[in-house]
C-alpha cells in the first residue's frame, strides 16, 4: 500500500525529484515505491512532511490524507476520557522501563492480530 500511495502522491514528478527532496537516492526511493523495501520511521516522517499527509495515510491505514486539529483533539479526548485507558496513562510514567517495553511488545503482537 505504501508504494501505491507514494506513486499516487508523486503524480507527474519524477522519482529523482522526490528522492532529492527527501534526501534519498533515486534507487532507494524506487524500492519504496515498488514495495521492495520498507522505510524506517524517520523516512516515513520525511515522506509525510513532504507530501503533507499523515503516516497512516501513507501506510493505507486511512483514506484521509490529514486529520484536522479538531479530529486529532477528538481522538485524544476519546482516549483521555476512557476510564480503562486512564489507568495506564497515569501509571505508565512510573513503571519500570522493562515493563513498558513488554507492553510495547504485546501491543505490536495485538496490532498484527487484527
Amino acid at each position: 500500500m505504501l508504494g501505491k500511495n507514494l506513486k499516487k502522491l508523486r503524480g507527474k514528478r519524477t522519482q529523482e525529484d522526490i528522492a532529492k527532496a527527501v534526501g534519498l537516492s533515486r534507487a532507494r526511493y524506487a524500492h519504496y515505491e515498488n514495495d521492495i523495501r520498507e522505510p524506517d520511521l524517520e523516512t516515513l516522517e520525511r515522506f509525510a512532511d513532504f507530501f503533507d499527509v499523515s503516516i497512516d495515510y501513507l501506510l493505507g491505514r486511512t483514506e484521509k490524507q490529514n486529520l484536522t486539529p479538531q479530529e486529532e483533539d477528538a481522538d485524544f479526548q476519546a482516549f483521555a476520557n476512557n476510564p480503562e485507558l486512564q489507568k495506564f496513562y497515569k501509571e505508565l510514567p512510573y513503571s519500570k522501563e522493562e515493563a513498558v517495553q513488554r507492553l510495547r511488545d504485546i501491543w505490536e503482537i495485538l496490532k498484527h492480530e487484527n
